[in-house]
């Protein structure tokens, strides 16, 4: 696991304090010997939180797309992020570019998505795609008021990718602390590398990291979230799999992405080699939609090319007559 103070202890030692809970010193003082780690927040709510209680009766979850975009830059898609929003409290898969002022216009009707309450993020994969507004969601809401960390849970590599943004940030982050801003604490990020399972629960919700197969990735995961009224399943960028039909199997909410088979028929060779070994076409996704019968199947990470919404929702409705709907930025379910 990564911390924000680990990463930060060379030019700020007065980070160590922080983490364990102790006040900082007002400058930072020469380095003394290597402290006795305290126990990682994230791994211990992620693992260890055996007297949590179970998701309450009155639970009400809210799925909003904060971003349904692919790499492709197009104005009015943000990259991949997805809101579950559990009694006022954000659980945020992936992050884009984008996601943090996403989440702030989306704040407008689900004020839990204030950017100073974004603190708990699960990465699928590591496609900059879904990473590039990570280093947003660091330190954006720390500037504007988060005073506790980020919490973290990724596929192996999502420790480092972390180090390496504070320590690319960290003029910014030493400046504001010291500087003028009054910052509450560097202890401004959590991560983890996570295994598939259960990878997280507090008292609202269940997350689940669920295997899947994107392309050359060896590790990449989709999310399942339980909560007392609904079960979420997210699926990140895949190929078909048994996996995600078995996490949903009559779930609530199903986001999955999907690609227009009719278009992809007219790609080059090479872009088809790809995207067949990289992500689901719209007839490959209702037959998906078929075995894992969720209430409600929302495509995002679409990829449309020559084709249109309508067009691949048709190519999907004739294959599954279950209810499907063309996720746009900002819906809310």
């Amino acid at each position: 696991m990564i911390r924000s103070s680990t990463a930060l202890a060379a030019v700020v030692p007065a980070v160590l304090l922080i983490a364990c809970g102790s006040e900082p010193a007002p400058e930072p003082c020469a380095p003394c010997p290597e402290p006795e780690p305290c126990e990682p927040a994230a791994e211990a709510s992620a693992m260890k939180d055996e007297n949590a209680k179970p998701p309450t009766s009155t639970a009400r979850t809210q799925v909003v797309m904060l971003g349904t975009g692919t790499p492709n830059p197009f104005p009015d898609r943000s990259g991949p992020a997805v809101a579950v929003v559990v009694d006022g409290y954000p659980y945020i898969v992936d992050c884009g570019p984008g996601m943090v002022r996403q989440a702030q216009a989306a704040a407008e009707k689900v004020p839990a998505l204030d950017s100073t309450r974004l603190d708990r993020l699960f990465i699928t994969h590591l496609h900059s795609d879904h990473t590039a507004g990570y280093p947003d969601l660091i330190l954006t809401p720390w500037v504007v008021g988060r005073d506790h960390a980020l919490q973290v849970y990724g596929p192996p590599g999502t420790e480092e990718m972390t180090a390496k943004i504070l320590e690319a940030y960290d003029q910014d982050i030493r400046v504001r602390y010291k500087g003028n801003q009054p910052q509450a604490n560097l202890d401004i990020v959590s991560a983890r590398d996570v295994e598939p399972g259960v990878v997280y629960k507090d008292e609202r919700v269940e997350v689940t990291a669920v295997p899947v197969k994107h392309g050359a990735w060896e590790h990449a995961y989709g999310f399942k979230l339980v909560t007392a009224d609904r079960t979420v399943v997210i699926s990140g960028d895949t190929v078909p799999v048994d996996s995600i039909v078995e996490a949903c199997d009559g779930c609530d909410v199903l986001v999955h992405e999907v690609y227009s088979k009719e278009a992809f028929d007219s790609r080059p060779p090479g872009w088809q080699v790809y995207h067949k070994d990289s992500h689901t076409s719209t007839i490959e996704l209702a037959a998906i939609a078929n075995r894992a019968k969720p209430k409600l199947l929302v495509l995002y990470h679409q990829l449309v090319w020559t084709s249109t919404p309508e067009r691949m929702l048709d190519e999907i409705g004739s294959r599954y007559d279950g209810e499907v709907v063309f996720g746009n930025d900002l819906d809310v379910f």
